[in-house]
């Protein structure tokens, strides 16, 4: 039988096929088959499986090809990688200016993750009933950063349902993964796009202005109007795994139209004569947070929330 995962728990993963969804487990050579992330399955996944005698749970025998996926270095265990999500048509970031913040950092990070897997990628301003003037100008200056170098950008409330319409025209027909901050109003956001949902949602942490952990385990759910959103854990740190620094820029969108104008082929774009994107940079042609961005995940600097 072949079905497609749409929960992942860990040891357990929610499997529909048809109108059914089994609760479906691996075999353990299964996990040690070329595998090296810590989970070898992730929702989005097409699996086979194989019915349990007069169990009514099943046994994952084989992967399907993925067209691809999306990976963060797993938690505490920096040089082994967690899949977040496989077969996706697009990523699309939750971002907030406060309560709590995402720093651009953080944005750059998600973004070149995105672009290293072939992943479109855009990003969602929540919280927009919280800004002042003082934010709306703000947040004007980020979405310039971003919307410049091709990443649509999206400014909504998901309390005052602000703007919700746009990104439910997003989403049609499309496989898309929500990511973010703990806190930044996704399981809100998805809430509001699927009201009989009512996913569990909780109050930012006053002391530390963080958020808290709803969402334990990704999930997919289906769309009324077409395609799937998968909700993902809260990200704390995001950290860049898997990216050689010789082929770093090209997953920065300014760096890679520039790369071919560089005197050197192997231009680092640090202190080279003759870097064209050195050159941009001075002109004002690309935003210096990006150029930020780009050495700190160069030199390794990379985990920062």
């Amino acid at each position: 039988m072949q079905g497609l995962i749409t929960k992942s728990t860990g040891s357990w993963y929610q499997v529909r096929s048809g109108d059914d969804t089994i609760d479906c487990r691996i075999k353990g050579k299964f996990r040690i088959k070329g595998i090296t992330t810590t989970n070898p399955l992730a929702v989005g996944d097409v699996v086979d499986f194989d019915m349990e005698p007069e169990q009514g749970t099943g046994i994952i025998t084989n992967l399907h090809q993925r067209k691809n996926y999306i990976i963060r270095k797993a938690i505490n265990l920096s040089k082994q990688a967690q899949i977040i999500a496989a077969n996706l048509d697009r990523a699309l970031l939750v971002v907030t200016l406060a309560s709590p913040r995402t720093s651009l950092g953080f944005i750059d990070r998600f973004l070149v993750t995105a672009e290293a897997y072939d992943i479109p990628a855009c990003l969602i301003f929540n919280k927009l009933d919280l800004f002042s003037d003082e934010g709306l100008e703000i947040l004007a200056d980020y979405q310039a950063i971003y919307q410049h170098i091709g990443y649509p950008c999206y400014s909504v409330s998901a309390l005052e349902g602000t703007n919700i319409d746009k990104v439910q025209e997003l989403l049609k027909d499309k496989v898309t993964l929500f990511s973010g901050h703990s806190g930044v109003g996704k399981s809100s956001l998805i809430n509001r796009l699927l009201p009989n949902l009512d996913l569990r949602t909780h109050m930012v942490s006053e002391w530390s202005d963080k958020g808290m952990h709803t969402t334990t385990f990704a999930e997919m759910f289906e769309l009324p109007q077409g395609g799937y959103i998968i909700d993902t854990p809260g990200i704390r740190e995001l950290g860049v795994i898997d990216i050689e620094k010789e082929v770093l820029s090209h997953f920065f969108p300014e760096m890679r139209e520039r790369m071919n104008q560089c005197r050197f082929n192997n231009c680092r774009h640090i202190n080279e004569p003759g870097c064209a994107v050195l050159d941009a940079l001075e002109a004002g042609e690309i935003a210096p947070s990006r150029y930020d961005s780009y050495l700190s995940i160069y030199n390794g600097n990379d985990t920062r929330a």
